[in-house]
C-alpha cells in the first residue's frame, strides 16, 4: 500500500510507520486507550493530516509545526512515499510506551516507483514515545524526537540529492572532447527593458534577435519576464557588465551540456545528451541532513555519489564539421548521414539550419528515396535470378507498365542495354519492368536485408529507417521499384543501405562505443556476391553514369536519386548515396528538384 503525504503547501511525503506498543493493562477487552491513541496518531501522519496528528499530542501547536517542517524538508527535492506496518511487541504495567518503526522512501519518479538505477532511496529508524492520560483523554507526550532522531526545536531535517562526484564528458571516436558541462547565462528581460538598448548588445552575437523581436516577445508576455537567449561565457564576458546594468534586464547563469566546439552540431547529440543526463542521475547520491539552530549540520542517512563515467561516441568530429559545412549554403532542408560499413559505427549526422527548424530529419524524416532505391530493386532482381549485370534489357524513354506511364528523366532513350548500364544511367523504365517480375514481397525482403524497414533500439540514438510495404499488385511493384509509391526512407535509412552494400552484410548502428543497436526483427543475410555486383554498378554510375560530376574522387561509388512528391508530383527531392572505402553515406536535399544539389553537397563533403 502506498500512501502519499501532502501538506498545505502541496508537498508530497510519506511515512512507513510500524508501531510496537509496550503498554500497561493489555487485556482481553481490546487495546487500551494509549494503543488506540498511538494508532490514530500514526494514521494521521500517514494520511498527511498534520493538524489531526498534532491534536493527539500534549502540545498541538509545536507538534503541527514540527510535522509540517518535516514533511516539507523531506519532500523538498522529490516525491516521498510510504508503506505503513504496525505491530504490538510487549506491555508495561504502569505507563504507556510506544515504539515507532519509521521508513521514508524517496523517489525521483514522482509516483513511488523504482528508481532508474533500481536502487531504493529510503531512511529507516526507530523512535520511542510515551502516552499519558490528560483532561482531554490519552495523549502522546510531545517530544520532537518522536518524529525523527535528532529533531528538536529550531532543527530542520532535509532530503538533499548530491551530484555525481565527477561530471562526465563526451568524446568522439579519436578521444577528442566532443561535449562537456559548461556555464551558460540566460538573458531575461522584463516589461520595463528597452528593446533597442538590449538589442544593441545581443544582435551582433545573435543576428535573429532584434529590437523588434524583443518588443514582440515583451508584448506577448503579459508583463512577465521572458528569456531571450542563453549565451556561452565567451560571448557574454564582453557585454555582461553593461547588459546587466540595463533596467529590466537580469542575467541567470546555469550549467548545460554543450559541444566543446560551438561549430559542431548534430541531431545525434540530442540522444547523447539524454544518455549523459541519465548516467549523471544514476550516479548521484543523497543525504538526510539535520541542521541545528547554530548552523551545525549532521548527516543522518544517505548514499555517497559516485563518479559518472564518460561517454565515448563513434562520431568523427572532422567528418561532422565537413558534413555541416557541405550543407550550410543550401537554402533547402538538407542532411548527410555517414556510417562506417565495417562496424556500423555512426560517423556523422548533419543537417542545415533549414532542416533544424523541421526537426531531426536526418534520423527520422521519411521521404520517397527515388532512384537511390534502385540499389534495392537491382539487388532483388539479381538475387532472384531474373537478371545478371550483363543481361540486356530495354530502356525506352517512356513506357506504360501495368497502367502506369513511366518516363525516364527528360525521356532519354537508351534502347537495349546491359543492366549495369541501365543502373548507371538510372533507367526508370528498366527498373519498372524488373519490379513487375518480382514477388509481392521481393523488394520488401531485400530492403530488410540492407536494414531499410528495420527499427533499432540504439543507445544514444533515436532513428527510423523507412518502410517498404508488400506490393500486392504489379502497378504497386512498378512504383516501388523506382522508389516512389508507398516506399519511404530516411537519410539514415539510405546510409544504412549503402553501408550494407559496402560491407556485404548488415551491421547494427552504433553511436556509443561498444553498444550496438538491437533490431526489432531478424533479417536474411545480405547476398555478398550480389552486393559486390551492385558496388560495381555504383562505380560505373560515378565514372560514366548520372554522378560523373564526382568522378574526380578516387574510388567513389554512388547512386543518384530524384523523388517526386506533392499532389501532382510538382516537387522533387534530391538524393545521393555513396561509398568511399570504409565510409558509406547518404545526402538528402528536400525540394532540390534534381539530384544536382545532393551531388554538389556530396562533393563538398568528400573533397
Amino acid at each position: 500500500m502506498i500512501v502519499r503525504v501532502r501538506t498545505s503547501k502541496n508537498t508530497v511525503s510519506a511515512l512507513v510507520a510500524a508501531v510496537v506498543l509496550v503498554l500497561a493493562g493489555c487485556g482481553d477487552d481490546g487495546p487500551p486507550e494509549p494503543a488506540a491513541t498511538a494508532t490514530q496518531f500514526v494514521d494521521a501522519i500517514n494520511s498527511g493530516s498534520a493538524d489531526a496528528a498534532a491534536a493527539l499530542t500534549t502540545d498541538p501547536a509545536a507538534a503541527a509545526a514540527a510535522l509540517t517542517g518535516l514533511y516539507d524538508g523531506l519532500s523538498a527535492s522529490g516525491t516521498v512515499t510510504a508503506t505503513p506496518d504496525f505491530s504490538v511487541e510487549s506491555t508495561s504495567e504502569d505507563s504507556g510506551t510506544v515504539k515507532f518503526d519509521a521508513t521514508w522512501r524517496f523517489s525521483t519518479t514522482g509516483d513511488g516507483t523504482e528508481e532508474p538505477d533500481g536502487e531504493p532511496k529510503q531512511w529507516q529508524y526507530d523512535t520511542t514515545a510515551t502516552a499519558s492520560e490528560t483532561d482531554q483523554g490519552w495523549r502522546i507526550n510531545w517530544d520532537p524526537t518522536i518524529l525523527a532522531p535528532g529533531l528538536a526545536a529550531g532543527t530542520t531535517i532535509r532530503y538533499t540529492p548530491t551530484d555525481a562526484l565527477i561530471t562526465p564528458k563526451v568524446f568522439d571516436r579519436t578521444g577528442a572532447e566532443l561535449m562537456s558541462q559548461q556555464v551558460v547565462t540566460l538573458i531575461n528581460v522584463g516589461a520595463t527593458a528597452d528593446p533597442a538598448a538590449v538589442a544593441s548588445y545581443l544582435t551582433p552575437i545573435v543576428p535573429t534577435i532584434t529590437a523588434q523581436s524583443i518588443a514582440t516577445e515583451q508584448a506577448g508576455s503579459s508583463g512577465n519576464t521572458v528569456t531571450l537567449v542563453a549565451l556561452r561565457q565567451s560571448d557574454l564576458d564582453p557585454i555582461a557588465a553593461p547588459l546587466a546594468a540595463l533596467p529590466g534586464v537580469t542575467l541567470a547563469p546555469q550549467t548545460r551540456l554543450l559541444t566543446t566546439d560551438r561549430a559542431v552540431a548534430s541531431p545525434a547529440l540530442t540522444g547523447v545528451s539524454e544518455l549523459w543526463q541519465q548516467q549523471l542521475d544514476e550516479n548521484k547520491g543523497w543525504s538526510i541532513e539535520s541542521t541545528k539552530a547554530d548552523g551545525t549540520v549532521e548527516q543522518l542517512a544517505g548514499i555517497d555519489a559516485n563518479p559518472a563515467p564518460d561517454i565515448a561516441t563513434t562520431l568523427d568530429s572532422s567528418l561532422q564539421r565537413k558534413a555541416e559545412n557541405a550543407l550550410a549554403s543550401l537554402p533547402q532542408q538538407a542532411a548527410i548521414v555517414a556510417l562506417q560499413p565495417s562496424t556500423g559505427n555512426v560517423l556523422a549526422v548533419a543537417q542545415n539550419s533549414a532542416a533544424d527548424a523541421e526537426g531531426p530529419i536526418a534520423l527520422t524524416g521519411l521521404y520517397p528515396p527515388g532512384s537511390t532505391f534502385k540499389t534495392v530493386t537491382t539487388s532483388a532482381a539479381l538475387e532472384a535470378g531474373t537478371a545478371t549485370p550483363d543481361t540486356v534489357l530495354p530502356c525506352p524513354g517512356t513506357e506504360n507498365i501495368e497502367g502506369r506511364q513511366i518516363p525516364n528523366d527528360d525521356n532519354f532513350d537508351l534502347g537495349d542495354v546491359p543492366l549495369h548500364t541501365a543502373f548507371a544511367k538510372s533507367c526508370n523504365t528498366t527498373m519498372g519492368r524488373l519490379g513487375v517480375g518480382l514477388p509481392a514481397d521481393g523488394l520488401a525482403q531485400t530492403a530488410l536485408q540492407y536494414g531499410l524497414g528495420v527499427d533499432y533500439v540504439t543507445p544514444g540514438l533515436t532513428t527510423v529507417t523507412g518502410s517498404v510495404p508488400v506490393a500486392d499488385t504489379p502497378a504497386a511493384r512498378v512504383e516501388s521499384a523506382i522508389g516512389q509509391g508507398q516506399v519511404t526512407a530516411t537519410p539514415f535509412g539510405m546510409a544504412l543501405v549503402a553501408s550494407s552494400i559496402a560491407a556485404g552484410s548488415l551491421k547494427p548502428p552504433t553511436l556509443v562505443s561498444g553498444q550496438p543497436g538491437t533490431a526489432n526483427t531478424a533479417t536474411k543475410p545480405v547476398d555478398a556476391v550480389v552486393a559486390e555486383q551492385v558496388k560495381t554498378m555504383m562505380r560505373e554510375t560515378v565514372t560514366g553514369g548520372t554522378a560523373t560530376s564526382l568522378r574526380d574522387i578516387p574510388g567513389l561509388l554512388g547512386k543518384t536519386g530524384t523523388a517526386e512528391f506533392g499532389p501532382n508530383n510538382e516537387g522533387a527531392h534530391g538524393w545521393f548515396v555513396g561509398i568511399e572505402g570504409d565510409l558509406a553515406f547518404a545526402v538528402f536535399v528536400a525540394g532540390g528538384q534534381s539530384s544536382a544539389p545532393a551531388l554538389q553537397a556530396a562533393g563538398a563533403f568528400l573533397r
